[in-house]
């Protein structure tokens, strides 16, 4: 029966790095109610708020239906010029006549898929997205059940979606965290269609309509996502942008009014790029750590990290992090070289602010007798101490 161990990674609390997070965190405030602020590169936590309470989506559901049409897309089940129809269903309950946001599509029109995206990003058209989900699925219900497969394997532990639009539902919920991971995860697995959510205007049927982002042209790299608002859900925002090499996502929920919305994006993401700085603690392959082998010819196998392992670090504060490897253990000889095994994690206080996964370095052969039987006598003595 393997147990979990715990390495601990003395190189990253002695090297005198600076504290993600930390005071610097607990002195910024922001009047959201809910607040995410991550790096999109490594994943740091730079600031959160309530980030795991279940909150009404509002528009910021669509970002789920554009995943699961940017998924169809890189599968090759949809491309940019096919054709939805715009129903009824679709017309009444997101077109003009609804009150809600809405492209303005016109009852009974076929409307290629490129110019519903660019309704559903900029002009945030209910319409659009009932229309992408009956072409899709039947209707906005199956749809849904579309929404939440993709949202579980991407890792969206405490959302659900009833709807492709964000409109009031009974049991539709996100949390901020979970709107961070889906907007790091858009911008990393569709670079080729992330250009829509920075376009300015679009036209349709005759109706120019601004992208409602509100740090689109105001905040230095700004660059993404959307906005959405409900009564119950308040003023919303899932926004990205980049300076350098360097994107920040911060996730805003629960906010008073339209000016606040803007006040505060641009607020977080400014405060974000100039308090904080990239550091980079690992190359690839470069060793990190250890794990213990059972019956190989080496008692221990290194442990790197396919990609770069950087932290998004404060500029003028001093700390001491916590980082630890964990994986479950001994591991099982014969090992191969690349085999995903472990995971890294780091702490800053209570708070987890980046975890990546881990592989092996190097491949370890099965041991002699001799050894699995050394190995075997080292295992055991560890059981009884």
């Amino acid at each position: 029966m393997f147990k979990k161990f715990f390495c601990l990674l003395l190189l990253l609390l002695t090297a005198g790095l600076t504290m993600p997070g930390g005071a610097m965190a607990q002195v910024y405030q922001t009047a959201a109610k809910h607040a995410y602020l991550i790096d999109w590169n490594s994943g740091s936590v730079l600031f959160s708020k309530e980030e795991d309470e279940p909150v009404p989506p509002a528009s910021l559901a669509k970002l789920m239906t554009l995943e699961v049409v940017f998924h169809a897309l890189k599968t090759g089940e949809l491309t940019l010029d096919e054709e939805f129809y715009i129903s009824e269903h679709a017309w009444r309950e997101g077109g003009a006549n609804s009150g809600g946001s809405t492209m303005f599509a016109k009852l009974g029109s076929m409307v290629p898929l490129d110019a519903l995206l660019h309704g559903i990003i900029v002009q945030s058209g209910n319409d659009a997205c009932i229309a992408v989900a009956e072409g899709m699925a039947g209707n906005e219900a199956t749809f849904a059940q579309l929404m939440n497969k993709r949202a579980d394997e991407i890792g969206l532990t405490h959302s659900h979606f009833v709807n492709s639009t964000g409109l009031p539902a009974d049991g539709q919920v996100v949390t901020a965290r979970d709107l961070a991971v889906l907007a790091r995860h858009l911008i990393s697995e569709y670079p080729e269609y992330y250009h829509y959510f920075a376009i300015p205007e679009y036209t349709w049927n005759g109706i120019t309509q601004h992208n409602r982002n509100p740090i689109l042209g105001f905040t230095e790299g700004a660059d993404g996502l959307k906005t959405g608002h409900t009564e119950a859900a308040g003023y919303c925002l899932v926004a990205s942008a980049k300076r350098g090499d360097e994107r920040l996502i911060a996730v805003l929920t629960g906010m008073n009014s339209k000016k606040e919305r803007s006040e505060e994006a641009r607020k977080i993401m400014n405060w974000g790029f100039r308090a904080f700085t990239s550091k980079r603690i690992f190359e690839p392959d470069e060793e990190i750590a250890y794990a213990s082998v059972f019956g190989g010819e080496k008692s221990e196998v290194m442990l790197v990290s396919e990609r770069p392992v950087s932290l998004f670090m404060p500029r003028a504060q001093q700390g001491r992090l916590k980082a630890r490897v964990q994986y479950d253990g001994p591991l099982k000889a014969p090992l191969e070289e690349g085999v995903e095994v472990a995971t890294l994690k780091v702490w800053n206080n209570d708070k987890l602010i980046y975890e990546a996964p881990l592989i092996t370095g190097e491949s370890i052969g099965k041991g002699t007798t001799t050894q699995r039987a050394l190995g075997a006598l080292k295992e055991l003595l560890l059981g009884w101490f």
